[in-house]
């Protein structure tokens, strides 16, 4: 997913890029709306580069009204994230070899398609309730569109909600790092449509920021 270029957004269930260090300070102040993180540094009498290493922020164009920040203490996350870096980068190695075997798969995948492809018309056109059928029914069970899936779900997580990008710390159907990006469909359906809602005004218009600029 890529970085949202935002200043602020309001809402508990913002999709939120910002996570704090875990550093014990002698000061706290909480994000209004409106504020920027260069406007917080010079109140406080420190730097933006200060305030971003120590809570963690990792882009600093992007906070969110109501995250608590430090404005005191030493970042200690940049060193083991930068040691860690080359165990990352070994992960598209493992998966560019394992490629090979799931192409060769392909095929039978392919001749099973006839027997699947049955199943679907034997069912009633309704979604199934939530917590049954398919992850995509359950989807549609609990708000979420198939122009959602299609355009959101599938490039995101390819329909896994238990979808992680260890780079960048997203999870689940949407790829997120807000809460509804763990635990149930229902849970991380629900979280997509509030997030829709509150960010984008409708989840027809997400899904065009989403086709328009290959994130959201």
């Amino acid at each position: 997913m890529d970085i949202k270029k935002a200043v602020a957004v309001s809402g508990a269930t913002a999709a939120g890029l910002v996570a704090t260090a875990g550093v014990a300070s002698a000061d706290q102040i909480t994000i209004k709306e409106g504020d920027t993180l260069s406007h917080l540094a010079q109140e406080h009498g420190t730097t933006t580069d200060n305030l971003a290493a120590i809570n963690n922020i990792t882009d600093q164009n992007l906070i969110f009204a109501g995250e608590t920040l430090e404005t005191e203490g030493t970042a200690q996350v940049a060193a083991p994230v930068q040691e860690a870096a080359p165990v990352q980068e070994a992960a598209p190695v493992v998966e560019q070899q394992a490629a090979p075997v799931q192409q060769e798969a392909a095929p039978v995948q392919q001749q099973a398609a006839p027997a699947q492809q049955s199943a679907p018309a034997a069912k009633p056109a309704a979604a199934a309730p939530a917590g049954s059928g398919s992850t995509y029914d359950q989807f549609i069970a609990n708000g979420g569109t198939a122009a959602m899936w299609q355009t959101i779900v599938m490039p995101e997580s390819g329909g896994d909600p238990a979808a992680y990008n260890q780079a960048g710390g997203y999870r689940g159907l949407g790829q997120t790092k807000e809460h509804w990006g763990t635990g149930s469909v229902a849970t991380q359906t629900k979280g997509m449509m509030n997030y829709a809602t509150s960010r984008y005004g409708s989840a027809e218009k997400a899904v065009a920021f989403r086709q328009a600029n290959g994130w959201w």
